[in-house]
């Protein structure tokens, strides 16, 4: 599987809001792509498997390069929080530079 960096857009941000989640430091994310019949439970060759997806982000797939990458979290079939290209159906882990992982909470 592919590793790929994604740089953040530089812009100026607002000074955080008191009780939310500061950013992470650095904020450049280590994209890495997963099998996805390791992320999303199959039955059948034809099943069509239905994904709820919480939100688009900014990141574009470093794959096909067009697609936003849309979240998607565990729920019945899906076995892995992970980012999903509607594009070109890749699927990714995000962690930072540090190690630490961009899909927990």
């Amino acid at each position: 599987m592919s590793q790929y960096v994604l740089e953040a857009e530089l812009q100026e941000k607002p000074p955080p809001e008191a009780g939310r989640r500061h950013a992470h430091g650095d904020e450049r994310l280590i994209l890495s792509e997963l099998d996805p019949e390791r992320v999303i439970d199959h039955l059948e060759p034809a099943d069509k498997v239905e994904l709820i997806t919480f939100g688009t982000l900014r990141e574009t797939c470093p794959k096909c390069e067009q697609a936003h990458l849309k979240l998607v979290l565990r729920q019945r079939r899906v076995r892995l929080a992970h980012l999903f290209c509607t594009g070109c159906h890749s699927c990714y882990d995000a962690h930072y530079l540090d190690g630490a992982p961009a899909l927990t909470i």
